[in-house]
């Protein structure tokens, strides 16, 4: 379990990148009219989603969704600030490092014995992987 549910931390992860790629390559495709960009964001979008989607099955989706989106946004607003597309301050900067340090304190708070089974389901169809 404990192997598979780091599997799915890292996974998170790397669809938390790819939403920053996406979400930059949607600013560049201006309005869809430029087809490189376009292309680079329906094809990490999709990526993106589908990690989204494997991790839900380890890490509960509250929690999930918070880092991927608190990731994917710091990461996108660096990459505008690196580029100079934004201007960096240094407010600025402490509040994008409290997004990644909540982000992270998900990532260490205890995760139980068992999954959150979801509503209506009983807690023993949750243990099966088959279900």
């Amino acid at each position: 379990m404990a192997k598979s549910t780091a599997m799915s931390w890292t996974i998170l992860l790397a669809s938390a990148v790819l939403e920053a790629v996406w979400a930059t390559a949607l600013g560049l495709s201006d309005g869809f009219t430029r087809a490189l960009p376009t292309l680079t964001f329906a094809i990490t979008a999709a990526l993106s989603l589908a990690g989204l989607g494997l991790a839900v099955k380890r890490i509960p989706l509250g929690t999930a969704y918070a880092v991927w989106v608190g990731i994917g946004a710091a990461l996108t607003v660096g990459w505008a600030m690196a580029t100079g597309v934004e201007p960096a301050s240094p407010v600025k900067l402490l509040f994008i490092a409290g997004i990644v340090g909540c982000a992270a304190g998900l990532k260490l708070l205890p995760a139980g014995d068992q999954p959150v089974p979801p509503a209506g389901q009983s807690p023993s169809a949750a243990e099966s992987p088959h279900v």
